[in-house]
């Protein structure tokens, strides 16, 4: 059957091959009719839907009432709008030049500043301190306030001066600090606060890095390019705006490719202190550098003298610095002498134990007396250029039964007391965060440099 079906099928198609062939005008007219009878029925059935022409329409008519344009210029009228602006005192800063910078053009406000005590006492004069002040949009004066420390307490002083029915009134509140934490890290390319700067670290971070390594890194001569530090810092805030720099919390140095870790640490009952990670004191006998921190002009080695004009050895260190500039003890003991003598000029002489005895020469002024007891980092004088000096420095000795010797090496041999037994549970309880945080601190800077 199927054999059947495609000879008759195979016959059709030739059949139709043939008159395609012999007769293509038939074709051609057959084609063109059922097309066009096609079209025809597509037009018969669009012309069914109705003439566009034919809909009804009908026109709405609606009233617009406008408001009252009274209403609405007394709308504007009664509206108003308080403008902010902040700034930081100057020193040479008068009522009218501090409120021409806020933008305030207000000569009875102006009148009650001159007046008023609290404005006088607390702003003028004090250069850095930031001022808010709130004005109308006439600008006139509606609210002006400054917040400020003096005092190590944890608190500071807020000044708010503002207008009232009454008048303009001012006031002095007290209020206390509040600290968050703040992560930072550099790279010493120059010097350490060249690298702070860079990594907007505030100095006074940077003194304290300074400070509590100084009994294991040299901050004036063993600095290597490409030292890196981590810092974890307080920030202490007033309403929250950062008003100064608080502790060191956590820090990491890396020098010469010696690592040193530091945390601080308070026991219950007794003074705080700065440990290594594993629990050692960081506090020592001595202090490495008798100023904060400054350039080292001349070091413990020998020495082309600049007045005698020969070799010599250097049998101190001499740190260069501004007159002026505090010196302090390297460690507790008594003053063995304070006055004048010979080529030191104005010099102090302190006692330790151990028959150690340390030189602060070419002072400037003396802070203490023969006989009196100081403690380590206590203040004895100022930097100046009395005796034989060619310029303001101090010249440092450190001489242990008569003999001279390298400070540096001193103060990293003497000794430290580790965290007790009592606490050490807590402490390493401690250790496990910081460490955790200087990592942290640590990856601020590969960020940003990413």
């Amino acid at each position: 059957m199927n054999n059947g079906l495609t000879a008759a099928v195979d016959a059709l198609l030739s059949r139709v091959a043939h008159t395609i062939e012999h007769h293509p005008k038939h074709v051609t007219a057959l084609v063109a009719a059922l097309l066009l009878g096609g079209g025809g029925g597509a037009y018969a059935v669009a012309s069914l839907a109705p003439d566009a022409a034919d809909l009804p329409v009908r026109q709405v008519t609606e009233a617009v009432e406008p408001l009252p344009l009274q209403a609405q210029a007394e709308l504007l009228d009664a509206h108003s709008f308080s403008l902010f602006r902040s700034d930081i005192t100057r020193s040479t800063d008068t009522a009218e030049a501090l409120l021409q910078r806020l933008g305030i053009n207000d000569p009875a406000a102006a009148a009650f500043l001159r007046n008023d005590a609290h404005f006088r006492n607390g702003l003028l004069g004090r250069a850095g301190r930031t001022v808010t002040a709130e004005a109308s949009d006439t600008n006139g004066l509606l609210r002006l306030s400054a917040r400020w420390v003096t005092e190590d307490d944890g608190q500071f002083t807020r000044l708010v001066i503002e207008k009232t029915p009454q008048g303009m009134a001012s006031r002095l509140e007290k209020a206390p600090l509040s600290a968050s934490s703040r992560l930072g890290s550099g790279t010493i390319k120059s010097s350490l606060f060249a690298a702070t700067d860079e990594s907007r670290i505030p100095d006074a971070v940077a003194v304290q890095i300074a400070e509590i390594f100084s009994g294991d890194i040299d901050f004036h001569r063993a600095l290597r390019k490409g030292d890196r530090f981590s810092v974890v810092y307080e920030s202490l805030e007033a309403d929250g705006e950062p008003l100064r720099t608080g502790r060191v919390l956590s820090a990491e140095f890396v020098n010469d490719g010696r690592t040193y870790q530091a945390m601080w640490f308070q026991e219950p009952g007794s003074k705080g202190g700065y440990y290594t990670l594993d629990g050692q004191s960081l506090r020592r006998a001595y202090l490495a550098s008798p100023m904060e921190f400054s350039r080292v002009s001349s070091g413990f080695k020998m020495r082309f003298h600049p007045i005698l004009q020969k070799w010599r050895a250097h049998l101190g260190v001499d740190y260069a610095a501004p007159t002026g500039t505090p010196v302090r003890s390297v460690g507790d003991g008594v003053v063995e002498f304070a006055g004048v003598q010979n080529g030191f000029g104005n010099v102090v002489f302190v006692q330790h134990r151990n028959q150690h005895v340390t030189v602060y020469a070419h002072l400037s002024r003396i802070n203490v007396r023969r006989g009196q007891t100081v403690s380590q980092g206590q203040n004895i004088g100022a930097v100046g250029a009395t005796g034989w000096a060619t310029g303001p420095h101090l010249h440092f000795e450190f001489r242990v039964k008569g003999q001279h010797q390298d400070p540096m090496t001193i103060a990293r041999q003497s000794e430290s007391v580790p965290v007790s037994a009592a606490a050490k549970p807590l402490f390493d309880k401690l250790a496990m965060g910081v460490r955790v945080q200087l990592s942290a601190a640590g990856s601020v800077q590969q960020a940003s440099a990413q």
